[in-house]
């Protein structure tokens, strides 16, 4: 039996208890919340960690893991453990010419992942500044796409990979974690990016921190990958670095346009998210069209694939 802890804010841990809430069970002491699935326990406790135990731990702490940070750190640019300093950026990275790498997708049950990776000059860190270029958390789905096309007007050097649901849904049942998935995303978006830039002088590689860089390490070595030289990790690097906020606008352009697409496919409007509107699309899915089609433009090892059959009884 596997297991993994995670540490989460307050915030997340409530979020996880209302995802969770037909599966609670009994709280231990010094426990905020326990929750039992058909394949994992997980129980949250008031220190921040998180324990995961049981055959799909990996898979889902996978859904939380882009959350994780270390609570109530005094330094948000550098809210990782000690351990790792090696991999947090110097703050002159952030005035500098630097890459910027981010994903989309990974916590909505329908859509792919989309990841990206910008190269962005110091200067042209004023002007995307000045056209709203931001985290993309923060801004409406018309908002990204708008500024999307204002970047692609800059020219900016980028590489954007598209892991489509039947791939996904293929990866994961040969054993592969969502988080393995989304670093070697990054590690080939980066990759590419870097093939283009070939010439040009950077200040180092900035990645929006979903896993200790260590296990980011460990993934994309499993795969006979390396690290490039000065690449570092951060949590909520969007909010810092240009160059990730800009490639988390392309990744989640990337994202809204396929789930357009996919809508389209499949006749119905597939919503974002993993909510009780996800569960009742799913239903409807499978109820009119089959519970194969899901393969084409869901990720079927959430669990909402599970709450969706109380549905359809």
């Amino acid at each position: 039996m596997s297991q993994n802890v995670l540490l989460l804010t307050n915030e997340v841990m409530e979020k996880m208890k209302q995802y969770y809430h037909k599966s609670l069970t009994t709280t231990p002491q010094g426990a905020v919340f326990r929750a039992k699935t058909s394949n994992v326990v997980i129980t949250a406790y008031k220190s921040g960690k998180v324990l995961f135990q049981g055959k799909h731990a990996n898979e889902e702490m996978d859904k939380w893991s882009d959350q994780s940070n270390v609570v109530e750190s005094k330094n948000p640019k550098h809210s990782k453990s000690s351990s790792n300093t090696l991999y947090t950026p110097p703050d002159t990275l952030f005035t500098a010419s630097h890459i910027g790498s981010d994903e989309a997708g990974t916590g909505d049950y329908f859509g792919p992942i989309t990841v990206a990776s910008a190269f962005i000059s110091s200067s042209q860190i004023s002007l995307l500044k000045e056209i709203g270029v931001k985290d993309s958390k923060n801004l409406t789905d018309e908002k990204i796409i708008q500024l999307a096309k204002e970047i692609a007007k800059m020219r900016i050097p980028y590489s954007l990979l598209i892991l489509h649901n039947q791939k996904y849904n293929s990866l994961q049942k040969k054993g592969w974690s969502q988080g393995k998935m989304k670093a070697m995303l990054h590690h080939h978006a980066i990759r590419n990016l870097l093939t283009k830039i070939v010439s040009t002088p950077y200040e180092g590689i900035l990645i929006d921190q979903f896993c200790e860089p260590i296990v980011y390490k460990k993934h994309i070595a499993s795969e006979q990958g390396q690290l490039p030289n000065k690449t570092y990790f951060m949590t909520k690097a969007e909010s810092y670095s240009i160059a990730v906020a800009a490639a988390s606008i392309i990744a989640r352009a990337s994202f809204v346009k396929e789930m357009d697409k996919l809508s389209e496919q499949v006749g119905i409007e597939l919503r974002k998210g993993a909510s009780k509107l996800v569960d009742q699309t799913i239903a409807r899915i499978i109820r009119e069209q089959g519970e194969d089609v899901l393969q084409t433009c869901a990720k079927v090892h959430f669990a909402n694939t599970q709450k969706a059959r109380q549905y359809l009884s």
